[in-house]
């Protein structure tokens, strides 16, 4: 007696025809496709057993339902986006939603190397400095209305040089006489010493502190031999060839000041009156 081998729900016989093995028992093409395929979430139709079937989020479709909300590809086998409730090929989304490169103008795609600035986006390899034309990538830079430079560049074109030594003041600096020196490079004419901060004064242009330009050009106090510099609210007073400090201007007798009073030159000393009638 020939076994029996029959759809397991519809009963009707198997042999000669196509079916389907579930665990439970056969089914014919028909049976099965009504009780086990799924429906597309697209057109809404069964998902035959013959048919590639694609599953995203707990939704099925057809391969040809599965596609593109704008350009209607399909995205069977392409990368793609959800966006909301819709399906976006890779183009598409980046076409609608990525910014584009302000050099080349190309889309940004998502997940790729960039830098953002002022509310632009360029390519990481679009962003290059406007001198040397190579990427500027993760360093500093400086904008200069529509142009980009690296530091080095910037500093080479725009940065003020040094009057001493001609290299670049990037922070801070002296000037003199309308020029941009280095704090370390403006020193004195005459001991070097730095004059950043410290009074000065000039010679022939040249800048000198308060002591080399006494000890070099300065007027000597005739009676302590010092230079009268003037600094400092210093006052002095000459008579003829010489000169005197203030508190140096004194009678070379009683030692009484003569700053505006009359006094009486003697050879080389000078008396106040009461002493000069005593000569």
């Amino acid at each position: 007696m020939t076994e029996c081998f029959d759809c397991d729900n519809c009963k009707e016989s198997l042999y000669g025809r196509k079916y389907i093995q579930m665990d439970n028992g056969p089914y014919c093409i028909p049976c099965y496709d009504a009780h086990f395929a799924n429906t597309c979430d697209e057109c809404k139709e069964l998902i035959g057993h013959d048919c590639r079937e694609l599953y995203y989020e707990d939704r099925h479709y057809h391969e040809h339902c599965f596609r593109c909300f704008r350009c209607d590809r399909s995205l069977a086998d392409e990368p793609f986006t959800c966006q909301g409730e819709e399906l976006l090929c890779n183009d598409c989304y980046c076409s609608e939603f990525s910014s584009k490169c302000v050099a080349c103008e190309k889309t940004v795609m998502p997940g790729s190397r960039k830098l953002e600035y002022n509310g632009q986006t360029w390519h990481e390899h679009c962003f290059i400095c406007s001198s040397c034309q190579q990427p500027i990538g993760s360093r500093s830079f400086i904008p200069d209305k529509k142009d980009y430079y690296c530091v080095p560049c910037y500093e080479s074109k725009f940065a003020p040089r040094c009057t001493r030594c001609k290299k670049t003041l990037t922070k801070g600096g002296v000037t003199y006489r309308d020029e941009p020196w280095h704090k370390e490079c403006f020193v004195c004419t005459g001991c070097k010493t730095p004059l950043a901060g410290q009074q000065f004064t000039s010679q022939d242009d040249n800048p000198y502190c308060i002591k080399c330009f006494g000890n070099l050009y300065a007027k000597k106090c005739s009676a302590c031999t010092k230079p009268i510099t003037g600094f400092g609210g210093g006052k002095y007073v000459s008579f003829e060839d010489r000169h005197w400090h203030h508190n140096c201007f004194n009678c070379a007798r009683c030692n009484t000041s003569l700053v505006g009073k009359g006094f009486i030159p003697d050879n080389d000393e000078i008396l106040c009156r009461n002493c000069s009638s005593d000569l």
